[in-house]
């Protein structure tokens, strides 16, 4: 891992990170234990808590995650409903997004017309997080 920094480092090269439900977790897990190894997060679907289990959250490592960090998140998600994925982010030190997918699930696919859509609108909102906006 060290190699790869110092490599990185060397190369001004931007890394993004990026997973869906666990990949995501496992991607800021990731960037809090190594700061600076990421320029953002894309976390699609985060698993704040298994379904029907609100207080078991996933966020002990949110208070050392200093890596900006964009959520898109269904508001059927049965892992987090919003208001506890917006609460949870607050943890975060770093600058954090929140895109909501209404009427999505945790695979965020919702409404039939929205869901071709949905892929371009993420990007473009990465996109403009990603340079700071």
């Amino acid at each position: 891992m060290e190699a790869l920094l110092a490599e990185m480092a060397e190369s001004n090269a931007k890394v993004f990170l990026a997973g869906h439900s666990y990949g995501g977790r496992q991607a800021s897990m990731l960037a809090a234990e190594h700061p600076g190894l990421a320029a953002g997060l894309l976390l699609l679907s985060y698993p704040l808590h298994p379904p029907e289990k609100p207080l078991q959250l996933r966020t002990a490592h949110f208070p050392q995650l200093h890596t900006p960090a964009m959520f898109v998140h269904g508001t059927r998600d049965p892992f987090a409903a919003i208001p506890e994925l917006e609460n949870a982010i607050q943890l975060i030190p770093a600058r954090t997004r929140l895109l909501p997918v209404e009427g999505a699930g945790h695979d965020l696919l919702g409404r039939r017309a929205e869901a071709s859509q949905l892929p371009a609108a993420i990007v473009r909102s990465f996109g403009e997080f990603a340079a700071g906006g």
